[in-house]
């Protein structure tokens, strides 16, 4: 039987700074139900105000990383009303992940489909086995994957958007690294090194600066060209009065290693 509380719906380990968060329902290939939902949020809000926490990798387990909505639970609720809350119930987790003050990384195996594809577009960087799988695939079943289409339509051009939602095709972690939903791809049995290597070049960074690009970055997406460049330079400026940046730029030129005083 699926479980249904938060704690095994989502379980949390933390290692040196670097949090994993792991969706816990294989036999429903970890889909986005209204617990699993809960869950997610519940451990997201957790981590938003810990000081010790550098990165946050999101992990699944079991055969697949997420198949989406979870469909028959939303076909027994057939009324706009609650299907209007679902999606805003998932579009604040998204934008949960994306707001969070450090980066969070997909760790992807087996098929990320619908909002499972959402999932990992709304992360801000993503590793996946080889033989990972993405798709949109809402458009098979009669209905047009809109709130996924945010999250996707953010990380690849927009043909390719447009290709894998109106086509609802399966794209290889290859094509998905090449289209730039992916960072990396990794053979199956190396998957956890190549995370690892990402986890370990973030955490060695100073977390003053992961915290200040993390928000830098997304806010200026949104913005005009001129008030971005203007927010930007606000930041940096802001950015060179740290203690860190101080002892960066003092390493560097003395050719030593940092001794980062926020880590």
């Amino acid at each position: 039987m699926t479980p249904t509380t938060a704690d095994t719906l989502v379980t949390r380990d933390d290692n040196q700074g670097v949090v994993t968060l792991t969706l816990n329902a294989p036999k429903s290939f970890n889909a986005l139900s209204e617990a699993m939902l809960d869950a997610l949020q519940s451990a997201l809000d957790e981590i938003q105000a810990d000081n010790s926490v550098c990165c946050v990798v999101l992990a699944a387990e079991g055969k697949a990383f997420c198949a989406g909505h979870d469909l028959k639970q939303m076909r027994a609720n057939p009324d706009k009303a609650y299907y209007q809350t679902l999606f805003t119930r998932c579009g604040a987790v998204m934008q949960s992940i994306v707001n969070l003050p450090v980066p969070v990384i997909a760790k992807v195996q087996g098929i990320a489909t619908a909002a499972g594809c959402q999932l990992v577009a709304s992360c801000d960087l993503a590793v996946a086995t080889k033989s990972a799988r993405f798709a949109v695939s809402g458009i098979n079943v009669g209905l047009f994957c809109s709130t996924p289409a945010v999250a996707l339509s953010r990380n690849v051009p927009r043909k390719r958007a447009m290709e894998m939602l109106m086509t609802g095709e399966f794209i290889s972690a290859d094509t998905a690294a090449e289209w730039g939903l992916v960072n990396r791809v990794a053979e199956d049995d190396s998957v956890d090194e190549a995370l690892a290597a990402l986890t370990d070049s973030i955490r060695a960074k100073s977390a003053v600066a992961v915290r200040t690009g993390k928000a830098m970055f997304a806010r200026q997406l949104a913005m005009p060209l001129d008030e971005a460049y203007a927010f930007a330079g606000d930041t940096m400026a802001c950015n060179m009065l740290a203690d860190d940046v101080a002892e960066g730029i003092d390493a560097f030129i003395e050719k030593r290693p940092p001794e980062w005083k926020h880590r």
